[in-house]
């Protein structure tokens, strides 16, 4: 009789946890982060006991503290389509597509997570994956060197590549070969101190872009941050120097508010650390590796969210019109010489944008999830704001569990440098990306409009349950 296959979900949490302990052990300061997190959370939900109450009903209290995404950065189509495959184990698959050359960041990118409200409950680990855009950069002679280095690599093990295809073929892993997979998928996500590229090749690379460099100089895709969630950034980001962390100048995203909405982030600066170069290939075998040298790679970080109500298409329309509108007058510099001006600017811009839930609900700007209060209701047929204002459905913002092209490549930038940020024009390419990816991504406003309208037919059975039968 064949061994029953391990939840996809317990694969991704025992694949998450993994990861959080080897980046922890990896990077000092994640611990660090990873503490002030939780202090930071403790406090919130004991001084405000009707939002604790509010996610315990929704079953949201638990995930918070499992709440991680990390980040990679991959360097040829090969390697992206194997990497679709390695998450589907764990039940991840790509949502929304992003173009950060909008920003000025050769990569675009998708979001690998759970899709269902179960397996997000679960565990909600999330991996924005980014793919190079060789293309993008102008020096022919440097694209094809990086192409050279790119194509002669193999970022996953055997051992790795062998379960994925028996996971494939019988539908799912065993549980001692889940474990089997996790060690074996976590090699390509381990830091390397030692560069693939000669030390003139990398200096290239990263005069081209520090990003390049990132991709193309190193064995494998390091995982690049790792991001626990929080429930207030502003206290976090306030109290980050006290916990011997530097903060980024200014949070990504929309600006504090009463409600809030998508995502909001921030990081402590990337580590500088030791790296060794191989001998450059011009060096005869006679001086073997005495040409070898040692250099300074800055490439990995911590950062924090705080997640708000997912936005409509015609929520998301007015936060990327404001958001723009807001960097028309003043970007944020990344020394933080001008923190306090943008953010009053993004603030005075941003009080366009309503900030109570029933004013985002009526007016169709957020996603939210139906639920039956049990109060007696005489006309369940009646409109969603009428059986609201009735008390007969409860509305609760659904979680935003995506990501915001231009505050990710903001933490890219503020993290590996600003001097490139406007080298590379908007450039989107889905189609390509798909073909790439070997299939097309979920359409992340399709997949909150169906949870809401689920919600709210469940509801409505609810208020209005069929005649028992004698």
């Amino acid at each position: 009789m064949a061994a029953e296959h391990a939840n996809p979900d317990d694969i991704r949490a025992l694949f998450s946890r993994a990861m959080s302990a080897m980046y922890r052990d990896e990077v000092p300061a994640y611990g660090t982060l990873m503490e002030l997190v939780r202090d930071v959370n403790a406090d919130v939900l004991a001084t405000a006991p009707d939002e604790r109450a509010r996610l315990e009903a929704l079953g949201e209290l638990e995930r918070i503290d499992e709440e991680r995404h990390g980040a990679i950065r991959l360097g040829t189509a090969r390697e992206l389509f194997t990497m679709r495959r390695l998450f589907a184990v764990m039940g991840m698959h790509p949502v929304g597509y992003y173009d950060l050359s909008v920003a000025g960041v050769p990569v675009h990118s998708t979001a690998f997570r759970p899709l269902d409200e179960a397996s997000l409950r679960r565990n909600p680990f999330r991996v924005f994956t980014s793919l190079l855009r060789l293309d993008l950069v102008a020096d022919a002679e440097l694209r094809a060197a990086a192409a050279e280095v790119l194509e002669a690599r193999e970022i996953y093990t055997p051992g790795c590549l062998a379960l994925i295809d028996r996971a494939e073929a019988d539908g799912g892993l065993s549980q001692a070969d889940a474990e089997r997979f996790v060690a074996e998928a976590l090699e390509t996500f381990r830091w390397h101190a030692e560069a693939n590229v000669p030390h003139d090749l990398y200096r290239r690379l990263h005069d081209a872009h520090r990003l390049i460099a990132d991709v193309v100089a190193f064995k494998g895709p390091h995982i690049n941050h790792l991001t626990p969630r929080t429930l207030d950034i502003d206290r976090v980001q306030e109290m980050m120097p006290g916990r011997g962390i530097t903060p980024k100048a200014v949070v990504e995203g929309p600006p504090t508010r009463s409600v809030p909405i998508l995502l909001r982030q921030t990081s402590f600066k990337a580590l500088e650390e030791p790296v060794s170069f191989p001998a450059s290939a011009s060096v005869s075998a006679a001086d073997g590796d005495a040409q070898a040298t040692t250099g300074r790679h800055t490439a990995r970080f911590g950062e924090i969210e705080q997640r708000g109500i997912a936005l409509t298409p015609a929520g998301q329309a007015l936060y990327d019109r404001l958001l723009a509108e807001t960097r028309s007058r003043i970007t944020p510099a990344a020394d933080g010489s001008n923190a306090d001006a943008y953010r009053a600017t993004l603030a005075e811009v941003f009080s366009a944008f309503p900030d109570d839930l029933e004013t985002l609900r009526k007016d169709g700007l957020g996603y939210f999830r139906y639920s039956a209060t049990g109060k007696p209701c005489a006309d369940p047929s009646r409109g969603v704001d009428a059986l609201v204002a009735q008390g007969c459905l409860r509305a609760d913002p659904i979680v935003y569990e995506d990501f915001l092209p231009v505050s990710a490549a903001g933490i890219f930038q503020s993290n590996l440098g600003d001097g490139a940020a406007q080298a590379f024009a908007a450039n989107p390419n889905r189609a390509r990306f798909e073909e790439d990816l070997g299939a097309p991504v979920h359409d992340l406003f399709r997949r909150y409009a169906e949870t809401e309208a689920r919600s709210l037919a469940e509801a409505r059975i609810a208020l209005n349950p069929a005649p028992q039968t004698a």
